[in-house]
């Protein structure tokens, strides 16, 4: 990439800048109370932006070969906590929180990117199981420290984000994604931060799983 068109593309984002930042002080004036949906609309906003900004800067960087693209999505994957981890023939993703499907604008590649790399450093070192009829139980995390108000219905949890994560999921583990081979199945916690996992198992060791995971906050729950 030659410099002009280089500094061209590093002005169009910086344009955005602002953009964000006018969106962030909007933020800090606005009573959550009183004006939440426009609190939830705005904070929306400020996260789509600040995705777009970083995938327009991975792009950016990539075309003007500064920095290898494994190297640069590994380290994306470490900042976003996204981990893979495989026991007793079931695989759990972590991954940061999901976003609602109502988006002026998303670019699933900020998650999905980092989230494919992760993989193909995985299956270098550990081998992964194929499943051929399983179930995926995606787990929603919120942060118990803000309000609850934040927890979506089921049907705008199946956002383009859950749709592009089990996309690239099933590239590594799934022999297809459709109803046929693969049911879903998706659960509301709270915690200490916002968090998405993923846990893909055969069909037959999901009531066993589950089970344990109801036992696991009954027990939680005694404290």
């Amino acid at each position: 990439m030659d410099r002009p068109t280089y500094l061209t593309k590093l002005a169009s984002i910086e344009q955005e800048l602002p953009k964000l930042a006018n969106t962030l002080n909007a933020m800090k004036i606005t009573d959550t109370v009183s004006y939440g949906k426009i609190y939830e609309e705005l904070s929306l906003d400020a996260a789509q932006r600040a995705e777009k900004i970083t995938c327009s800067l991975r792009s950016l960087i990539f075309a003007a070969n500064l920095v290898s693209k494994p190297m640069l999505l590994k380290k994306a994957a470490d900042i976003q906590g996204i981990t893979i981890t495989l026991s007793s023939g079931i695989v759990q993703v972590t991954l940061p929180g999901l976003m609602p499907k109502k988006a002026k604008y998303s670019n699933t590649a900020y998650l999905t990117d980092p989230l494919y790399t992760a993989f193909e450093l995985y299956v270098k070192e550990h081998p992964l199981p194929h499943f051929k009829d399983c179930v995926v139980s995606f787990l929603h995390i919120y942060d118990a420290s803000l309000s609850a108000k934040r927890v979506r219905d089921y049907d705008n949890l199946d956002s383009q984000e859950c749709k592009r994560i089990l996309d690239t999921v099933a590239c590594f583990l799934l022999t297809d994604d459709s109803g046929i081979f693969c049911d879903t199945f998706h659960r509301t916690e709270f915690g200490n931060k916002d968090a998405t996992i993923l846990t893909i198992m055969e069909k037959e060791q999901f009531p066993e799983w589950l089970l344990e995971q109801k036992n696991v906050q009954n027990n939680l729950s005694d404290f």
